[in-house]
């Protein structure tokens, strides 16, 4: 029989071939003899959001992952700043009060991104190249925002106010001592593949940052390495993004 006292988390997206999350959380609450339960909700469409909602009374939050974060926004009583600004919501925290229920939307990506790289920024690392232009990629454009880091996008195609690699010369890249790679290149079973920076121009004083965490060295990683680059993978990102999913939900309103 169900536990009524039972708090019910989980995460909703499409198809959901790997969880981290589900594992992360259940061994939390496990360790921690906290009542509660993580479940994977794979819905085939965002239109099922509100069918997993009225079917389980207990669910106090979710996840959101692709192809959801954008698409969820419609269903937002509220979001924070941040969420707001970048377009996409990964953490949804139910506000039950009587028969009232509130969905309030927050962006957890950019929390655990800032949080990872903050320890290894310095004075000369002011600007950054971000190589990829999608939904990652603008939770990373918004944390250098707030932490005072002046960003600039890297895309394969040419827009208005987009560098794209062959724009990457000499200057450009001493000018930018952090680069964030946001895009799948590289990432399992694809490990020979990384995005095509002139790698001969990264120095010691760089920064190379793979959201990827599967391998551990990515090629991206391996490559920067090798011309004295320091280098950091995205496991610490996710893991940073799934505490501040457990604050969220666990702060007081």
């Amino acid at each position: 029989m169900a536990d009524k006292n039972e708090r019910l988390y989980g995460l909703i997206g499409y198809p959901l071939t790997h969880s981290f999350s589900q594992n992360y959380f259940n061994q939390k609450f496990e360790s921690e003899n906290i009542n509660a339960r993580y479940i994977n909700f794979e819905i085939p469409d965002i239109g099922d959001l509100m069918e997993v909602v009225a079917e389980h009374p207990n669910l106090c939050g979710l996840n959101v992952t692709i192809p959801y974060k954008e698409l969820v926004i419609p269903y937002m009583d509220e979001m924070d700043d941040d969420a707001a600004k970048i377009g996409a919501v990964n953490v949804i925290k139910f506000i039950r009060k009587k028969n009232d229920l509130k969905f309030n939307g927050y962006n957890s990506d950019i929390i655990g991104f800032c949080d990872s790289i903050r320890p290894l920024l310095n004075p000369e690392r002011e600007k950054a190249l971000i190589l990829g232009t999608g939904g990652a990629a603008k939770a990373v454009y918004q944390g250098f925002i707030n932490m005072g880091i002046t960003p600039s996008y890297v895309s394969r195609t040419t827009r208005p106010g987009i560098l794209t690699y062959s724009d990457l010369t000499p200057e450009v890249m001493d000018a930018h001592k952090i680069i964030v790679n946001t895009t799948p290149l590289g990432m399992y079973p694809h490990i020979d593949e990384c995005p095509d920076i002139p790698y001969n121009l990264l120095t010691p004083k760089h920064l190379c940052y793979d959201l990827l965490y599967n391998p551990d060295i990515t090629l991206f990683m391996k490559k920067a390495a090798e011309h004295g680059a320091e280098v950091k993978n995205g496991l610490e990102m996710l893991l940073l993004q799934a505490f501040a999913s457990w604050n969220i939900w666990n702060e007081q309103d």
